[in-house]
């Protein structure tokens, strides 16, 4: 697998691709292709909202909607297919006529708890608007488009980037103000699940977890509220774990994390734990196991602290008749902290042997 943002990038020219005005987007999605277009990066319209799609050579692809840096389709090449490609996220569609308000997919969450009282339920990204800063490839077998924007006094820089066996999303995070900055930060992923009893984690035994609701986002298809409330499990519910109350501490002690039943969880060190000079940090990696579709993909995580896992239980049945859990690193419990003049990196990677 490549390293993230290691390619050699040419200076930047910078266009904006917003969906905020009508009577630009019709052309952005040509001027972006005139520009950064190539072998397997190719700009495009989708749902009036222009958008980037990425392929590699062996044909797996993935689409990110440039203004609001949402990753809605990520499809590899699998090998129970002889010519085909299988949708890994779960994404529901906008609807109506906001158009920027589509679900799921993989999305880059920001909170500032700088402010005095703040919980950060705000997202700093939320009303900032992306552009497309550069593009790279490597003989179409591993393609990248680099999104950044501007919050504040932060510059905020986004790659997405897609291989034969893998795609990674990396966010930096730069301070350009005079003052220190407190962000709770996340890149969260809806994994798509053919069956809700055939869905699992693996990876996690001996970490520490506790209840604990998602951070917030214009991506979330359950709310902090929805993802925290109970749910039955119901009378064949054997491996599944009943969830603890919230700041109250489980040490994983199974292989296997059953996802049938709802649960919202942090698997991560108590906060209290890492003033100690020794101790032991979550994993760097962990499995998703579709066994409907006999998908599994490796998650792994860079410069977040925790991990973040969720599944609906019986509210998945709201929203379609797939399964689909959320998952990703996040620093949730102890805030990143960017001094001024410095910055702050992350990433995630989706990996996979299903060729």
């Amino acid at each position: 697998m490549a390293s993230l943002l290691s390619f050699s990038l040419p200076k930047p020219n910078i266009i904006k691709a917003s969906s905020s005005s009508p009577a630009t987007t019709i052309s952005i999605p040509e001027t972006l292709d005139a520009k950064f277009g190539r072998k397997g990066i190719k700009f495009l319209e989708s749902d009036n909202v222009p958008t980037v799609e990425l392929t590699v050579r062996n044909g797996s692809s993935v689409r990110l909607r440039i203004p609001d840096a949402h990753v809605t389709s990520y499809k590899p090449k699998v090998n129970w297919k002889d010519d085909g490609f299988e949708e890994v996220l779960y994404t529901i569609p906008a609807v109506g006529a906001d158009s920027t308000k589509a679900k799921g997919g993989i999305g880059l969450v920001i909170n500032d708890l700088s402010e005095p009282g703040s919980k950060g339920s705000s997202s700093l990204l939320s009303n900032s608007e992306w552009t497309v800063k550069d593009v790279d490839s490597d003989a179409i077998d591993a393609l990248q488009v680099e999104l950044s924007c501007t919050s504040g006094t932060l510059d905020i820089t986004y790659v997405v980037s897609l291989y034969p066996l893998s795609m990674a999303t990396a966010v930096v995070v730069k301070n350009n103000g005079r003052k220190t900055v407190s962000l709770s930060n996340a890149i969260l992923s809806h994994f798509k699940s053919k069956k809700r009893n055939g869905t699992a984690i693996q990876g996690l035994q001996g970490c520490s977890y506790r209840s604990q609701p998602p951070l917030s986002s214009p991506y979330e298809i359950l709310s902090p509220v929805e993802a925290m409330k109970a749910d039955s499990p119901g009378w064949f519910s054997f491996g599944s774990e009943p969830e603890d109350k919230r700041d109250s501490w489980t040490v994983q002690d199974v292989p296997f994390t059953i996802l049938k039943n709802k649960l919202s969880r942090v698997y991560a060190v108590p906060p209290e734990e890492r003033l100690k000079g020794f101790y032991n940090t979550p994993p760097s990696k962990y499995e998703t196991l579709d066994q409907g579709r006999e998908l599994f993909f490796r998650v792994i995580r860079m410069g977040f602290e925790d991990i973040y896992l969720s599944s609906p239980g019986s509210l998945s049945e709201k929203y379609g008749k797939d399964y689909f859990i959320c998952t990703g690193p996040a620093s949730m419990l102890v805030p990143v902290i960017v001094k001024p003049g410095e910055d702050w990196r992350g990433a995630q990677v989706i990996e996979h042997d299903n060729l």
